[in-house]
């Protein structure tokens, strides 16, 4: 019996094997060169990571008082002019700025004081069904 099991041995050395090999094989082939310009992306764990694109901030201090300066999303035009404050109209100088009007101080005849009522409430009912273990 051993010296079948020898046999099958050299067998399969010689003709398996080899047959075997060339349809399995691969080589190591390096990765093509990327484009001179072109960004390096790093790999983390879950793939690809994006890298934060740095936007360049204004310092001429005649377009930070002229302009809006980032309104432009577009690739061609400017940024929008600042006008006279004449030419706005009068409800956007009494806009709330300052802070959040509490519900107490709020008219309940509003819709204001109904919708923030309504988002507490959800709000609320979101943290309590977080403490429930099912």
């Amino acid at each position: 019996m051993g010296s079948l099991t020898v046999a099958l041995a050299m067998l399969r050395q010689r003709v398996f094997a080899p047959a075997l090999a060339t349809s399995t094989r691969c080589y190591a082939v390096k990765p093509a060169a990327a484009a001179p310009g072109a960004k390096k992306k790093k790999l983390g764990k879950l793939g690809p990571i994006m890298e934060k694109k740095v936007i360049p901030v204004e310092t001429d201090a005649n377009k930070l008082v002229g302009y809006v300066c980032g309104s432009n999303y577009l690739k061609t035009g400017q940024d929008v002019k600042i006008k006279p404050d004449a030419e706005y109209p009068d409800w956007l100088w009494t806009l709330n700025t300052e802070r959040i009007i509490p519900l107490d101080e709020l008219d309940p005849n509003t819709k204001q004081y109904w919708r923030r009522l309504r988002k507490m409430a959800l709000r609320r009912n979101n943290q309590l069904s977080k403490l429930k273990k099912f």
